[in-house]
């Protein structure tokens, strides 16, 4: 079995998870929480999520590659919510330091493969069902739809049932889960 912990990252462990996951397809969440990755570190943006009782499974750095991990992956994280953050036999919310607007996968992405090479051992399956996630601020009006949801892989924020939110904007997802991932369609927007 995998480890729960991520082999190498820096531990903040977080008061409180979310509780008991419920089963389904593992997943992973990418989220972008408008911080400027030249100001902040992981640990610092850690400790403030950490503050506000909004713990999620790793926060990540690439342009450092620092990691800090706030919870176990066999534990459901809070960042998403308790709902749809409780989903799946692995749901690993990961919060990205960087910006909607500035896809993070346009820069440097130190750290990553450990990250992903992680992700596939709990069976997060390197597949994007919703597709690549729209740019902000089109992505408020992206398809959230619980029939990719319960698929299971890869997903930004963005893409997530019940949530509101546009990070972590148009990321080339081919340089998160490799070259020969399969790309479903740009998803268009809904109608507001």
């Amino acid at each position: 079995m995998a480890d729960a912990w991520l082999p190498g990252a820096g531990r903040m462990p977080a008061q409180q998870d979310g509780g008991a996951l419920r089963g389904g397809a593992p997943r992973a969440v990418w989220c972008a929480g408008e911080y400027d990755p030249r100001a902040v570190s992981a640990r610092s943006v850690a400790a403030d999520l950490g503050k506000e009782d909004r713990p999620p499974h790793l926060v990540w750095h690439p342009g450092t590659g620092e990691i800090v991990q706030l919870l176990p992956i066999t534990r459901a994280a809070r960042l998403l919510g308790d709902r749809v953050g409780r989903e799946g036999r692995v749901c690993a919310q990961i919060m990205v330091v960087g910006q909607s607007r500035t896809p993070f996968t346009g820069s440097l992405l130190l750290g990553l493969d450990a990250i992903v090479q992680w992700l596939d051992a709990w069976g997060v399956a390197r597949r994007w069902p919703a597709g690549p996630p729209l740019p902000s601020p089109q992505s408020y009006h992206a398809s959230r739809t619980r029939k990719e949801w319960a698929r299971g892989g890869h997903y930004g924020a963005s893409q997530v049932p019940t949530l509101d939110r546009p990070d972590p904007g148009g990321i080339d997802i081919r340089r998160i889960t490799g070259p020969d991932t399969p790309v479903a369609p740009i998803p268009k927007p809904r109608a507001p």
